[in-house]
């Protein structure tokens, strides 16, 4: 369940941290910064980790975004569970022109699949530098197939042609809120609130 943030108004608040995994160069903190400031800047790599932050005044929700935006080079992999800990959603960054790059984003779905319960956290898949797609390597249908296999959200998006960066965010935001609905207790015809406690299909993890 998301942290809640203090009201100022009728509308509930929840804080979500996002977390960017990917490899080196595929454009994670172009996304994040593109989706921030409204920008695009050919930006040095990540040491460790970077952080944004976003608000957005919804209907339904005001939400505040935490955005780690991690390293993708390798010497940093072994630390990247520390950023990545109590996350609400992950989004798995590739290049469209570099294939290689997609094998890895599968690896860092089988990382987060380790740590957390297929309930626990939004996954939404990424092929960024759409403006790169005379070179593209990976086709759009080999990433809405893998996603649809393993139930991960998906879109194609370009930081520097601002091609659909909101629009992978917002699906983020909707899905996690969505949730939240869900999770939300369920007035009883008694007036007392009740719990589901049919089976959800959500599998445990020992040890």
């Amino acid at each position: 369940m998301a942290q809640a943030v203090t009201p100022e108004g009728p509308r509930p608040s929840h804080m979500y941290k996002v977390v960017l995994l990917g490899s080196m160069s595929v454009g994670k903190s172009s996304l994040a910064y593109r989706y921030v400031k409204n920008d695009f800047r050919e930006l040095l790599p990540t040491v460790g980790c970077s952080f944004f932050t976003q608000i957005l005044e919804l209907d339904e929700a005001t939400v505040k975004f935490e955005i780690w935006d991690t390293a993708g080079q390798e010497k940093y992999q072994s630390v990247c569970h520390l950023y990545y800990r109590d996350a609400h959603a992950a989004l798995l960054v590739y290049d469209i022109a570099n294939k290689q790059t997609f094998s890895r984003a599968k690896l860092w779905l089988e990382e987060l699949e380790k740590k957390f319960l297929p309930d626990e956290i939004v996954i939404a898949l990424v092929g960024n530098k759409t403006d790169l797609a005379a070179e593209r390597e990976v086709s759009t249908e080999e990433g809405e197939d893998f996603a649809r296999t393993k139930g991960l959200l998906f879109m194609e998006a370009s930081a520097k042609s601002n091609h659909q960066v909101n629009d992978v965010f917002m699906a983020v935001v909707q899905e996690l809120l969505r949730r939240e609905k869900e999770k939300a207790p369920r007035p009883s015809p008694h007036g007392r609130s009740t719990v589901d406690l049919r089976v959800s299909g959500t599998r445990t993890r020992c040890c």
